[in-house]
C-alpha cells in the first residue's frame, strides 16, 4: 500500500498544483496564480493583468462596485471557500480593462472611511491652508455594478473511475472523494440616474475539491496538501466573476440604447383595457 499512495500523493499534488478551475466559457485561466484576478492597476495603465481580460480603448463611464457584504450570499460564501471578498477582485478587473473609471461609492467600508477623513481634514482646523479639501470635489459615479452568486459551488460530479482505473481500490476511494463543483454568478449594471438596467451577464467555472481526498490520504499526505481542501472552489467563483465580467464588456461594445415609443416611463405598448 506503501508505493500506490506515495503515487497517489505525487498525483494529487500534480493536479492541486495546476489547472484547477476551469471557466464555463473557457476565456479566464488561473493556472498557479491566486485567483483569476492578477497584477495591478494604476490609472489607465496595468501590470501582469490576465492576458484573457477583455479591454476597451476608452472608458465607458465612472462606475460604484456593491461589496456585497449585504446579500444573502455574501455569509455561506465566504463560510464555504475561506474568501473573504469579492469586491476588490472585480475593482482590479475593471480598472485593469480600462471600461470604466472605478469610484469609492458602492463600498460600504471604503465610502465610511473616505468621508470620515473628509470630514476631518474640512472641519477639524488642524490641517494647513490651501489643502484644498471642500465641497464639490467628489466625482459621481454613472453607473452601478451589482455581483450576485448563482450557484455556490454545486456538486456536478466526482472523478472515481480515472483515479481508480490507475491506481485500485485506494485510488478508487480517493477518486470518489475528489468532486467538480461549480460556480454560477451574475453582474448587473444600472444607469444611476435613470434607474434602467444597461446590462447583465452570467458567468461561470468549475473546480476540483480536494478536500476529501486529502483526508483519505491521512497522515502527512493530508496535511501537506490541506491548504488546497477550499481554495479551488473560491477560485472558481472569483474565475466565475472575471468570465462574467467579460461577457459584459463584449455585449457593451456593441451597446445600442433600447427605445420605447413616447419615452421611458411614460406607460409602455402593452396597454390594458379599461
Amino acid at each position: 500500500m506503501r508505493k500506490p499512495s506515495l503515487r497517489l500523493l505525487a498525483l494529487l499534488s500534480t493536479l492541486a498544483l495546476t489547472a484547477c478551475v476551469t471557466p464555463g466559457g473557457g476565456s479566464i485561466t488561473t493556472g498557479n496564480a491566486a485567483t483569476a484576478s492578477t497584477g495591478a492597476a494604476g490609472g489607465a495603465s496595468s501590470v501582469n493583468a490576465n492576458p484573457s481580460l477583455e479591454r476597451c480603448d476608452a472608458p465607458l463611464g465612472t462606475l460604484a462596485v456593491d461589496d456585497g457584504r449585504d446579500k444573502e450570499w455574501y455569509g455561506s460564501f465566504g463560510a464555504a471557500t475561506k474568501i473573504t471578498t469579492i469586491e476588490p477582485l472585480i475593482r482590479l478587473a475593471v480598472q485593469q480593462s480600462n471600461c470604466f473609471v472605478i469610484t469609492s461609492i458602492g463600498s460600504g467600508r471604503t465610502e465610511s472611511k473616505l468621508s470620515a477623513i473628509t470630514d476631518k481634514q474640512r472641519n477639524s482646523g488642524e490641517f494647513r491652508a490651501g489643502s484644498k479639501q471642500q465641497k464639490g470635489q467628489r466625482v459621481a459615479a454613472d453607473y452601478y455594478l451589482e455581483p450576485s452568486i448563482i450557484i455556490d459551488n454545486d456538486a456536478v460530479g466526482g472523478m472515481a473511475a480515472g483515479v481508480g482505473g490507475l491506481f485500485g481500490s485506494v485510488g478508487a476511494a480517493i477518486g470518489g472523494a475528489m468532486q467538480s463543483k461549480a460556480s454560477v454568478v451574475t453582474l448587473s449594471m444600472f444607469d444611476i440616474r435613470s434607474g434602467v438596467q444597461i446590462s447583465i451577464s452570467e458567468g461561470n467555472a468549475t473546480a476540483t475539491n480536494f478536500g476529501a481526498a486529502m483526508g483519505a490520504l491521512g497522515g502527512a499526505g493530508g496535511a501537506g496538501l490541506g491548504g488546497f481542501s477550499r481554495s479551488p472552489e473560491g477560485k472558481a467563483t472569483v474565475a466565475a466573476f472575471m468570465d462574467a465580467y467579460n461577457n459584459m464588456v463584449v455585449s457593451l461594445r456593441n451597446y445600442k440604447a433600447q427605445e420605447v415609443k413616447g419615452g421611458l416611463g411614460r406607460g409602455g405598448q402593452l396597454k390594458v383595457g379599461k
